[in-house]
């Protein structure tokens, strides 16, 4: 699985929008996450390792990239 996992890191950009697979939750890098004080432009690739989705605290592996970004 972690070959699987390092090819999707490598697709994501700076600009791609990822959602959560359990609350489908949206991580926009332009608009940063204010309740983690993540400021806009931060992708999600450079989120902290303990970042998890505001709206359901799941961890990062289980957000999906959104088709079309």
């Amino acid at each position: 699985m972690d070959g699987n996992r390092s090819a999707v890191d490598a697709a994501i950009g700076p600009a791609t929008r990822l959602e959560c697979g359990v609350c489908w939750s949206v991580y926009d890098p332009a608009q940063g996450d204010p309740v983690w004080q993540i400021p806009p432009g931060t992708p999600f690739a450079a989120l902290p390792p303990h970042w998890t989705c505001p709206n359901c605290a799941t961890e990062k592996s289980r957000f999906l990239v959104l088709d079309g970004d």
